[in-house]
């Protein structure tokens, strides 16, 4: 005959099993507890967070918050003791952090810093085309600058074009090409008007400093509109580089000259300098306004 156990063994037994359930469950509370403060990080400053934040994408933005009410849903299940409920909600939260970095991906996020930078300089271009329109009527101005003026309005149209297909990088040049072209014109018609332009500036270092901002202006149209005409090598093609040569000796003397206090001296080779960068460009077969 078995002999049954006896009352103390069975007590024993119980509280044996009644302490492995208190400590299973204090363990299981112990890891919802973390999991919550894993998760809150993960929504708060994770690399994936600041990804989120950076992007400026409104449907990665969107998860993101809900997954914050959902973390928070969570919080309130553990403090109610509900374990199970509270675990669900954490993963939810994860997910919805995760789907949010993969629509703030950096591709994408490169991708809308292209458009709005291109957007910036699409509304500085038009405003720059108005300008260049609105002095060409009012000087009457003559054939080179309304050929700026059509060049202007073909390389807008056709950077939209190239941005249209969301190929915004490649639309960037050729809207850059816009933007210094009507610089360049704009500043051609007003040195035109000698008395217009000895009244704006209320000292040779003002004119100075004009001057330096013309010839930086042709430096960077050289860049944009030749770089595709390098060698192999990436230098200016032949016939260009005296001219270029010339224009940064130049432009090194008058910047030494403008140390010295002579401003006025830095002002007549900084033009000669910007003549010799408008040589170059149309030596590289593009013809500007100068």
């Amino acid at each position: 005959m078995k002999r049954r156990p006896n009352l103390m063994s069975r007590l024993f037994a119980a509280i044996v099993l009644g302490s492995f359930a208190v400590f299973a469950a204090a363990q299981d509370r112990e890891q919802v507890e973390r999991r919550v403060q894993s998760v809150g990080t993960l929504i708060e400053s994770s690399s994936a967070a600041k990804q989120i934040e950076s992007s400026g994408v409104a449907a990665a933005r969107e998860r993101r918050d809900n997954a914050r009410l959902i973390h928070r849903e969570a919080a309130a299940a553990l403090r109610a003791d509900d374990l199970g409920s509270a675990a669900k909600l954490l993963d939810q939260a994860a997910r919805e952090m995760m789907d949010g970095a993969r629509l703030a991906k950096p591709e994408q996020v490169a991708g809308e810093k292209h458009k709005r930078d291109f957007e910036t300089r699409l509304e500085s271009a038009r405003a720059l085309l108005a300008a260049q329109q609105r002095i060409t009527r009012e000087k009457s101005a003559g054939r080179e600058a309304q050929d700026a003026t059509r060049s202007i309005e073909r390389q807008i149209g056709e950077a939209q074009a190239i941005a249209a297909q969301g190929r915004y990088e490649e639309a960037r040049p050729v809207l850059d090409r816009a933007y210094l072209t009507a610089r360049v014109s704009i500043e051609a018609m007003r040195r035109g008007d000698t008395l217009v332009r000895s009244l704006n500036f209320a000292s040779k270092r003002e004119e100075y400093d004009y001057e330096i901002d013309r010839n930086d202006t042709h430096a960077m149209l050289i860049k944009v509109l030749l770089a595709d005409r390098k060698d192999a090598a990436g230098a200016m093609p032949a016939v260009m580089q005296p001219f270029t040569e010339k224009a940064a000796a130049l432009r090194a003397e008058a910047e030494a000259q403008a140390r010295r206090g002579d401003h006025a001296a830095g002002i007549k080779l900084l033009e000669d300098s910007t003549r010799e960068l408008v040589r170059a460009i149309r030596s590289g077969g593009i013809y500007i306004p100068g």
